[in-house]
């Protein structure tokens, strides 16, 4: 099931779009788009049907950016309207954060600004894959067979990815990296890859908690290297966020951020037949607790 993440201000379309999005199968093409489109006006079409994917859809810029800020759950594809309540910044600010947040996650613009400037400063500014006009002929088709395309894209990237990460782990697992080597951070038993961003813990790469097949969002890897940059000293959430450069960050995300992280430390110890990170944190080694100002520190 793929994670759609829409923004999306008018009802008319969201009407349009969402049944179609949830209840086409856009990895393996098994529904035909055509023939959901002949019944798109017949909510009882899918009554009995499994929903194919999960679409989240936010209707205002505030929402929307609270939700990318939270980084409780990274989609698998990202919808956005380049206007939104008449802000034709809205879209492009929305995806610079998405960029920031969720770097990995492919854009795609449904709007009725192609072929304006507004399209033109999106990909100058911006990090977005496609750009679809909203009004053109079949476009519910058009949708579909654009998203389809990207994932397969996405698909072959990835699998040379994980190649090379994969070569990459084992020489590290084996010889670790050169201590003259300027591309990782080395603490102990940890060590963090700054071109990919990827992160072993005795060799074994830390992956997302709440899905295995994932790697570890970003926001929690850059915390986890400012930390261990700062180490032995704390970092307050007001000294993250200035790190991050992330907007509304506090301590709740933070929490959650060190929770993330922790559970994927644990994680790595179990594929390894070991466990107990977390009560080595509360003996005071790795991600610890440090006082009561919403404060952590990385100790080895």
């Amino acid at each position: 099931m793929l994670k759609i993440f829409w923004v999306e201000d008018q009802f008319h379309w969201i009407d349009k779009f969402k049944i179609i999005l949830e209840n086409t199968d856009l990895e393996n093409t098994a529904l035909k788009t055509t023939e959901l489109l002949k019944e798109s006006n017949k909510a009882e079409k899918f009554a009995g049907n499994t929903q194919q994917n999960e679409v989240s859809v936010y209707k205002f810029y505030e929402s929307a950016s609270q939700a990318i800020n939270q980084n409780k759950d990274v989609p698998d594809i990202v919808l956005l309207d380049a206007n939104m309540n008449g802000d034709n910044d809205a879209g492009l600010s929305l995806s610079k954060l998405i960029n920031h947040t969720w770097p990995a996650v492919p854009i795609i613009f449904l709007s009725e600004h192609s072929g304006t400037s507004t399209e033109q400063k999106v990909f100058e500014e911006s990090q977005v894959t496609d750009f679809i006009a909203k009004h053109q002929q079949n476009i519910e088709q058009v949708l579909c067979w654009r998203i389809k395309a990207l994932l397969r894209k996405s698909k072959v990237s990835n699998a040379a990815f994980d190649q090379i990460q994969n070569i990459k782990q084992n020489k590290i697992a084996t010889n670790g990296p050169s201590s003259s080597d300027t591309n990782y951070i080395r603490s102990s038993n940890l060590v963090i890859d700054l071109l990919t961003w990827a992160v072993y813990w005795h060799g074994e790469k830390l992956m997302n908690p709440k899905n295995s097949q994932r790697p570890l969002a970003p926001t929690p890897r850059k915390i986890l290297r400012y930390l261990v940059e700062a180490s032995p000293l704390p970092l307050t959430t007001g000294q993250m966020e200035e790190k991050l450069e992330l907007d509304r960050f506090n301590y709740a995300s933070y929490r959650q951020h060190i929770k993330t992280l922790r559970h994927s430390f644990e994680d790595a110890c179990e594929r390894q037949g070991e466990s107990g990170f977390i009560e080595k944190n509360q003996q005071g080694h790795g991600i610890v607790t440090f006082g009561d100002e919403g404060a952590y520190c990385w100790k080895t």
